[in-house]
């Protein structure tokens, strides 16, 4: 039955070496976390290396959803969109923005890398028939940490751009108001058009990948909690209500300041949660059928 349940913690067929083996000393644990620091900073330098490398086209592909969202915008409005350009500021502002992309680059390419040595730090805590998932515990991190950013790329910027570019005008001097009336305020037209700035940009585009990223890792967490006993379905059902408030308190602390972004985050925050709490169902009522035989036996 232990083979079938790799990740349900069965104190009854453990034996006590089980978890004596795996205590360390306190010293232990500073240098097993030095260990695993110091293999994450490698895999993230390698992945810099290559991600840096490919700098010039990876600013493209960060580029993209803006650039059709304006193309829209220009062919319906071309007097104040026009051809879309990003500025900077400063002069080492583009040296810091490509610096940046080849680090976060490397973050998605070693998270794989990175995820296994997270588990390989946590796994002296558990039992020995769950230490050994930690290649699937990596490959599944990397896939929902990916799959997030993914969902953000071609789903959560377009709209959200969408949206924010709307607020551009060609001429603030002419109102109309609710009820119809039109007011000019002004001799000349007053427009306001966008001119975006490359380390804005992408700090703005990073925050929401690296965000959804994080909040589609909710699934696999809270199967692993089901899976050592820590939470079940019936205790994340009871916290389904508070979870949508949490969810929106989430989306507000991880996509910028505004309605839209947090919106689309706060939506997939409360499907995910309910997704998982069937995955809870499933392990939960595997744990009990096991436990109740065990008990009968």
């Amino acid at each position: 039955m232990a083979d079938e349940q790799p990740f349900e913690r069965v104190a009854e067929s453990e034996s006590e070496s089980d978890v004596d083996d795996s205590r360390m000393s306190f010293t232990g644990h500073l240098r097993e976390l030095q260990l695993r620091v110091r293999n994450s900073v490698i895999a993230l330098l390698g992945g810099f290396i290559v991600a840096y490398a490919f700098k010039e086209e990876l600013l493209v592909i960060l580029l993209r959803p803006l650039l059709e969202v304006w193309a829209k915008k220009a062919a319906a409005d071309p007097e104040v969109f026009g051809q879309a350009n990003l500025n900077f500021g400063s002069l080492v502002e583009p040296f810091w923005t490509y610096f940046s992309i080849g680090l976060w680059g490397g973050v998605f390419l070693a998270s794989p890398f990175i995820f296994y040595q997270i588990w390989k730090f946590i796994a002296p805590g558990l039992y020995k028939n769950e230490r050994r998932w930690g290649m699937a515990f990596a490959v599944a991190s990397a896939f929902c940490f990916i799959g997030g950013a993914v969902f953000c790329y071609f789903l959560v910027l377009p709209a959200v751009f969408d949206f924010l570019l709307g607020y551009a005008s060609g001429d603030l001097a002419s109102i109309k108001s609710a009820l119809g009336s039109e007011y000019r305020l002004a001799e000349h037209s007053v427009a306001l058009k966008p001119t975006l700035f490359v380390q804005e940009y992408l700090k703005f585009t990073r925050k929401l990948l690296i965000g959804f990223g994080i909040v589609f890792e909710l699934p696999l967490f809270i199967f692993f909690l089901s899976s050592i006993g820590m939470v079940t379905h019936r205790s994340l059902w009871k916290f389904n209500r508070w979870w949508i408030v949490l969810s929106f308190v989430i989306s507000a602390a991880l996509t910028p300041p505004d309605i839209v972004s947090q919106i689309l985050m706060a939506g997939p925050l409360i499907v995910l949660y309910n997704f998982s709490i069937i995955i809870s169902w499933i392990i939960t009522r595997r744990r009990e059928k096991r436990d109740a035989a065990l008990n009968t036996a």
